[in-house]
């Protein structure tokens, strides 16, 4: 459904209104297409504290030249330097003469550094960065996003800089990235990472499943596109416009596992966890099936299948595994006790598999966390919520199914074997749970 208040604020009249009313003034925001791949502007790169990466060394790896125009496209702040007070009036030198400056649906990223345990100063001056990016995040408005990725590595950190420099992560901003030390092979072509690689999706026959597909597709990947047999039709129209494989199964029947592994005999490089429902009600109006059946769906088959393709060997070392969790499941929800449960699973999840699966089958597990998404789903809740839902966050507009589809194939990106155990928000930085 058409977001007619985002319209009707792109126009004069709406402008001086909502500008005399106090209302959110939400600006469209610049996404990915084949036409405007790239920021249109150039990098500003500045530095609080004493860093040791360099501004070339961060600037190569952006995927975008130096500006030369006043009006950067995005500013990158290197704040790894940062160990005390001082270094914090640092980050203000630099950053407050030039934020007025940065081009609408800008970006804003800030790189720190890993908290040290054994110097508390650094520790505090580093967690500060994470108050003052999620602060300037929602004041700093037209479309632009401020990020943090805490990084002791350039090399490892290439893919996640050129995501959060690029229009595919309009819809993130107030996160908090940690990159490690873990290997991240530079793709043979930027554009097309997932050449030569074969990818799961699983409730893909439509809406963001399909996105996440389409994506993944468009980056090289070849795509099974796995549906309940119900949506088998839409499935295989989707695997054929994508020159993929439709693969017809519930997710949450006991041999979903088995049956994906002999789907599979010549293995898989990633697995994106996606399918998931929802049965609403308060608690005390909650019947145990509505209740189980989400768990089935959005945790429990997440659990079996991963447990399943991992025992077998189907996931190759090198494999990603993105689970979808939800804004739900970390600031909860009315009516949602069930889905919040699920999902706030799944966090967990990733939390503790992520360091044994990349120790013991070479493959990193992350999630990413929709908030408020313009689907068949939000269009049907009714106005008033579904525009509160639009509105709570620091972009003051719902998100599109690209929007995950996008962080998704970050996460599945081959360069990104060094973000692991990562649950990033596309959510716009909503003020839930914020």
């Amino acid at each position: 459904m058409a977001d007619r208040y985002l319209s009707f604020t792109g126009t004069a009249p709406g402008r001086f209104l909502t500008r005399r009313l106090g209302l959110p003034q939400p600006a469209a925001l610049t996404r990915w297409s084949a036409e405007r791949p790239t920021l249109r502007g150039g990098l500003l790169h500045l530095t609080a504290g004493k860093s040791g990466l360099g501004p070339e060394a961060v600037l190569s790896r952006t995927g975008l030249g130096a500006d030369d125009t006043g009006r950067p496209a995005a500013v990158v702040l290197d704040a790894t330097g940062v160990r005390d007070v001082d270094g914090l009036a640092e980050v203000h030198a630099a950053l407050h003469p030039v934020v007025r400056s940065v081009a609408d649906s800008g970006r804003v990223l800030v790189l720190g550094a890993p908290l040290d345990p054994a110097d508390h100063h650094q520790a505090a001056a580093q967690q500060a960065l994470e108050g003052f990016t999620r602060s300037l995040g929602k004041e700093i408005g037209r479309g632009r996003t401020v990020n943090l990725v805490r990084l002791t590595d350039a090399d490892a950190a290439e893919s996640t800089l050129r995501f959060l420099l690029s229009p595919k992560s309009a819809y993130v901003s107030g996160q908090v990235v940690e990159v490690g030390a873990g290997p991240a092979t530079p793709p043979d072509d930027w554009d097309r990472p997932l050449t030569g690689r074969t990818a799961l999706v699983t409730g893909a026959a439509r809406g963001i499943g399909a996105a996440v597909a389409e994506t993944l597709a468009r980056d090289g990947a070849h795509v099974v596109v796995l549906d309940v047999p119900q949506a088998e039709e839409d499935a295989r129209k989707v695997a054929e416009r994508l020159g993929g494989t439709a693969l017809a199964l519930d997710i949450t029947a006991a041999d979903a596992g088995r049956r994906i592994v002999d789907a599979l005999p010549d293995g898989l490089d990633v697995l994106i966890h996606n399918a998931g429902i929802t049965r609403d009600r308060r608690l005390v109006n909650m019947p145990a099936e509505r209740w189980s059946s989400v768990l089935d769906v959005n945790l429990a088959s997440v659990l079996r299948t991963t447990d399943a393709l991992l025992a077998a060997g189907t996931l190759r070392a090198g494999g990603r595994i993105v689970a979808t969790a939800s804004i739900a499941g970390i600031a909860g929800n009315a009516g949602q006790t069930n889905y919040g449960a699920g999902k706030a699973g799944i966090v967990g999840l990733v939390r503790s598999l992520a360091p044994r699966a990349l120790e013991e089958h070479g493959v990193t597990v992350n999630a990413v966390a929709p908030g408020f998404i313009e689907t068949r789903m939000t269009a049907a809740v009714p106005l008033l919520i579904r525009e509160a839902g639009r509105r709570m966050n620091s972009l003051a507009q719902g998100g599109l199914p690209a929007d995950v589809a996008e962080t998704t194939a970050w996460l599945a990106h081959s360069a990104s074997g060094a973000v692991n155990g990562q649950v990033v928000r596309v959510c716009g930085q909503s003020l839930l749970g914020a």
